[in-house]
């Protein structure tokens, strides 16, 4: 047996890498700077909504569905790439996914209108929807199973690094630069694609089990019996729920600042980075804690205190209030994204992963995608701060799908 061969029986075996190798580190760096990318472009599009929507005559609504658009293509994009990572390698189809997203991102600096812009948003959305699930599955088949949940977080911080570069980035650039220009600047990671491609390995595992597995349709391995369907329905609960906050609190919280506080394009981007901020420590810590107490209990404990946290920050008047108590929620509200990817990777197998992450995870995308739009018309009718409150509920059932359907999967080694 060669010795390639022999760390791969290793790992399909139950003993598992002990140690954190350079391959692992370069995945977890190609994922993560991937879906930087992402963060950041998805961001810029929620500063830019007012600019875009005053020189091509959008109304409120139309601007809501640039971001709607863009996630329906992610969930689109998400299943369509994931089945294929799972057949042809997680490195070649996280490269043609970020190359996709770029171009498509790119183009939306040429836009005459509404029509032509929708349909850049949403193949870019493409793009989007495959780098996450990839990007996680190649991550958690490359570390070790006990440092799996924060590895997990890391990616995620790639997302929060990229959302804090536009939330500082915007305001500089933008009224020099214009929408278009910003847009253009999202050409740049096609650049990251090629190192992605020339520095990437596929994991061990996944080399193993395509080789000795005959090939089977991944989208089916998620409804085979009772039991995973189970599994897949609850993930699509707190997928759905994950993104639909965020992206709700999000999309909104500078105008919600504006409108209700008046403040000015600086000052929302900097109550908007620091409850970035708070977001991307949230996540870092989720990764360790769900390694050292396990998921269930670091979810329960996430879910319980968004919940709480979006109805004390929709009655907060005070400025300071506003920037610490932004920075409190954005650690519960996305915190959890750090256990998603290695949650997933544990409920499903090696021939299965990177669909069941991209699948699962999109579709809740694709609801979150509505979270914009709902709370939208919610504030129209009732005000931002109703809106937000409303929120809350959201979390509750959360905690009922975690607690009912998703098992702990804590230490345990991929199939």
């Amino acid at each position: 047996m060669s010795g390639q061969q022999a760390a791969s029986s290793a790992v399909i075996g139950g003993a598992g890498p002990v140690e954190v190798d350079d391959k692992a580190r370069k995945a977890l760096w190609g994922a993560a700077i991937g879906y930087a990318m992402d963060g950041f472009d998805l961001l810029i599009l929620g500063f830019m909504l007012r600019a875009i929507s005053a020189d091509l005559g959008l109304s409120q609504a139309q601007a809501a569905s640039l971001v709607t658009a863009t996630l329906v293509g992610a969930v689109l994009g998400g299943i369509g790439f994931g089945m294929l990572s799972d057949r042809i390698g997680r490195v070649r189809v996280l490269t043609w996914t970020i190359v996709l997203f770029a171009v498509f991102t790119g183009l939306c600096a040429l836009a005459q209108g509404y029509w032509d812009l929708l349909v850049y948003r949403t193949i870019a959305g493409l793009g989007l929807g495959g780098e996450f699930g990839i990007g996680m599955a190649l991550v958690a088949e490359a570390w070790p199973a006990s440092k799996r949940a924060r590895a997990s977080s890391y990616v995620g911080l790639g997302w929060q690094v990229g959302v804090l570069m536009a939330a500082l980035a915007t305001p500089l650039l933008l009224p020099s630069i214009g929408w278009r220009g910003m847009f253009a600047i999202g050409i740049l990671p096609a650049f990251a694609a090629y190192f992605i491609r020339r520095t990437l390995h596929e994991p061990e595992i996944f080399v193993a089990r395509s080789r000795d597995q005959p090939k089977q349709s991944a989208l089916h391995l998620l409804v085979k019996d009772r039991e995973t369907a189970r599994l897949s329905l609850g993930m699509v609960i707190l997928c759905s729920v994950q993104n639909f906050g965020y992206y709700g609190v999000m999309i909104w919280l500078p105008n919600y600042l504006a409108s209700r506080f008046g403040f000015a394009l600086t000052q929302s981007a900097l109550w908007t980075a620091v409850t970035i901020g708070g977001m991307a420590l949230g996540i870092f810590a989720f990764g360790h804690i769900a390694d050292r107490i396990g998921r269930r209990p670091a979810f329960f404990g996430y879910m319980l205190g968004a919940a709480v946290m979006v109805v004390v920050y929709s009655r907060l008047t005070d400025p300071m209030q506003l920037l610490v108590g932004g920075a409190v929620m954005g650690f519960f509200v996305n915190g959890m994204l750090g256990g998603y990817g290695a949650l997933i990777s544990e409920l499903f197998p090696t021939v299965a992963r990177a669909t069941a992450q991209n699948v699962l995870f999109n579709i809740g995308r694709g609801v979150g995608g509505f979270g914009p739009v709902v709370v939208g018309a919610i504030a129209a009718a009732y005000g931002f701060q109703t809106a937000i409150a409303l929120l809350a509920t959201l979390y509750v059932l959360d905690i009922l799908a975690m607690w009912l359907l998703i098992p702990e999967k804590r230490g345990a080694e991929l199939e």
